[in-house]
């Protein structure tokens, strides 16, 4: 069948799928508490306590199968052997452990963790306060903004440009290396230099994340009382002075809601690791770890044991964001 076709299909009975279920689950429910009769207050209440459940049975039924299902598969996984027929119990975490790429991969990802929230919600706040600043700050702020709408991949190939090495007896088509020999400079192969290559392909996800933090951080400069600014600037605050000593403390938790964010999307990284370099030269992080044992080495069970630890470090994370988003909104 044709795909456009199929997916119009798809659609189709998706939608009938979604209003059969509306119409049906109301009418069963006023079978169950009908609104007429000696009971009919009683009924009803219960009816619109039990309504909104049928709502969100769906997306319930849907999260437990693509969510919770999927953590305790997990867990039985990781601790079964290769053939994920034989019980190994805390065999691969002994693994895991001792072993030197897994360490490596936690190394990188702390490193990940340290500067790509710091440098993107710093760059992100930076920004949004300039942009605010001056006239064509609209088209500024469209212009950062521009890389969240490129995926992962896409900016790796973008940035995979930038940094190509094509050996010194040839034409140098990388930005990067055209500029070093146009200045005198030997040309090299960036993301094949211990520990810089990874501040290289941190430089990837700052330059996407970048972007959302100024969104985030400008709406929250935007809603600063006028007040506390003017009565500053009264009392002779300069600037600067407003910048960090009114504006930043009054932001602060929108600040590391942005923060927290982009930790738990760097614990997950995985995209850019696997398009430009695969985990080589001392670039593995975690996600790209778990897909190479899982699905290259076929060995699911350490695959879950590494997945399992991502989910360890990122619920906690996750946890405080979520309670302080609730703090900001209450």
């Amino acid at each position: 069948m044709n795909p456009i076709i199929l997916a119009l299909v798809t659609v189709v009975l998706g939608v009938i799928a979604c209003v059969t279920y509306f119409f049906g689950s109301n009418w069963v429910l006023d079978r169950i508490y009908p609104d007429t009769g000696p009971n009919a207050g009683r009924n009803i209440n219960r009816a619109n306590a039990v309504r909104p459940w049928l709502f969100m049975l769906p997306a319930i039924a849907i999260l437990g199968l693509y969510l919770v299902y999927p953590v305790f598969n997990s867990i039985w996984l990781s601790m079964m052997d290769r053939s994920r027929e034989n019980f190994v119990g805390l065999e691969n975490y002994r693994w895991m452990i001792a072993d030197d790429k897994f360490q490596e991969s936690l190394f990188n990802n702390a490193m990940w963790l340290i500067i790509v929230p710091a440098m993107s919600t710093l760059f992100g706040l930076i920004a949004a306060g300039l942009t605010d600043r001056i006239w064509w700050g609209n088209i500024a702020k469209s212009l950062i903004f521009m890389p969240m709408a490129i995926s992962f991949v896409g900016a790796s190939v973008i940035w995979k440009f930038i940094y190509d090495y094509r050996g010194e007896d040839q034409t140098q088509i990388g930005l990067l290396n055209s500029i070093v020999t146009s200045l005198g400079g030997d040309p090299q192969a960036w993301i094949t230099i211990p520990f810089w290559n990874d501040i290289f392909l941190m430089v990837i996800l700052i330059w996407i994340q970048t972007g959302f933090a100024m969104v985030i951080l400008s709406a929250a400069l935007r809603g600063i009382p006028e007040e506390t600014i003017e009565a500053a600037v009264l009392d002779g605050a300069g600037p600067l002075t407003v910048f960090f000593k009114i504006k930043i403390p009054q932001i602060a938790g929108t600040i590391a809601v942005v923060w927290t964010t982009i930790t738990i999307l760097v614990l997950k990284v995985f995209d850019i690791v696997f398009a430009m370099t695969n985990g080589e030269w001392g670039t593995q992080v975690l996600a790209n770890y778990m897909y190479r044992m899982t699905f290259i080495d076929g060995h699911a069970g350490r695959g879950s044991a590494i997945a399992l630890t991502i989910m360890v470090l990122v619920i906690p994370i996750m946890i405080w964001n979520i309670r302080n988003a609730l703090k900001e909104n209450a």
